[in-house]
């Protein structure tokens, strides 16, 4: 089996090539070639020596994807979806959304997901595996391409749990906030969680500068056990220690998501209740209108309660903000991801 070249940051590229037998500084240049000139076979690779170029190729490859579908929303943002060419016809999707401040890329983690949430279209995907580092930063790599643009944000917030393939993600990190690569900085990188609190503690032991988004949905725990089973291994408490060691450690603050569900968690109670949960913390609230997914048991709140629910934390020093709802018409928005082969 050939490995895949995208799944070495740049050091340790230079120690992979030792073992072919070549000289650590070919890495730079390989580099280069993959995430600056966006090269799609290594016979593109011309400042490389045939011999170099063919001894590439019988060992590794590039990782590519094919873009089995694309779909385009009246608001701009596109939905991907790509076949992993690993052999198994695995599919996953990504969405890219256009803001004022440039390209935001929402990747996926993993081939279907193990945290069952309730309110996500991806609970009805079954688990395969973790994509490889490699896999993870192709999708920027076939978006930047296909688009022929520059993607200056990621979300790690499609498919899967990014905490739930930590290595993997904290190596894909690596590999796109390279300045001789992709060059993004940590800091237009969010690494969203359902919370795994294990994981929230070895995140900010890390000391990055990322984002760290935590689904939290509801402050009381009957409540969120009934929307996310992961409540169950670590309710709210254990959560909340997490993340008030995660803000001691990295002085950063915690984007709380909160998806409001008519008459499951949007009245004036449940507001005073994340005020008192989220009192004294470095955090802000954002607020998202669920979306509706098939077979799904939840259904949008209104938009007077929406607005309520945000001026209240608000006038009580929770920093809160209604995320902006994109391409929903195209099953791209938060929580509708699911890998659909469409014709």
């Amino acid at each position: 089996m050939k490995k895949n070249i995208k799944n070495y940051d740049l050091d340790n590229l230079k120690e992979e090539l030792k073992l072919i037998g070549e000289k650590p500084f070919r890495a730079e240049q390989i580099f280069k070639w993959i995430y600056q000139d966006k090269a799609s076979s290594f016979d593109e690779m011309t400042n490389l020596s045939l011999e170099l170029r063919k001894k590439l190729d019988e060992n590794y490859t590039l990782g590519n994807f094919k873009i089995v579908h694309k779909l385009v929303s009246v608001d701009g943002t596109k939905k991907y979806l790509f076949d992993l060419q690993d052999g198994e016809r695995n599919l996953i999707e990504s969405v890219l959304m256009e803001y004022h401040h440039g390209y935001t890329i929402c990747v996926s983690s993993q081939i279907g997901c193990k945290m069952g949430c309730k309110f996500c279209a991806s609970t009805g995907i079954p688990f395969s595996r973790s994509l490889e580092p490699g896999e993870i930063v192709e999708q920027l790599l076939a978006i930047e391409k296909d688009c022929n643009i520059k993607i200056s944000n990621i979300v790690f917030m499609g498919i899967g749990e990014p905490l739930d393939n930590f290595e993997n993600v904290m190596e894909s990190i690596k590999i796109v906030n390279n300045p001789k690569g992709l060059n993004i900085g940590a800091r237009h990188i969010s690494i969203s969680t359902s919370g795994i609190v294990p994981r929230i503690y070895e995140l900010a032991d890390k000391h990055m500068q990322c984002t760290l988004s935590v689904s939290l949905h509801s402050s009381n725990n009957k409540t969120r056990s009934s929307m996310m089973p992961i409540n169950n291994c670590y309710p709210i408490e254990e959560l909340m220690e997490a993340c008030k060691y995660y803000i001691s450690k990295t002085n950063k603050r915690i984007s709380f998501e909160y998806a409001l569900a008519k008459d499951n968690n949007d009245n004036l109670e449940d507001a005073k209740d994340l005020v008192k949960l989220l009192k004294g913390m470095l955090a802000h609230v954002n607020l998202i209108p669920i979306n509706k997914i098939d077979d799904g048991k939840y259904t949008k709140s209104t938009n007077e309660n929406i607005i309520k629910f945000r001026d209240y934390l608000n006038d009580h020093g929770i920093v809160a903000t209604i995320r902006r709802e994109l391409g929903s018409d195209i099953a791209a928005a938060c929580g509708q991801l699911r890998k659909q082969n469409l014709k």
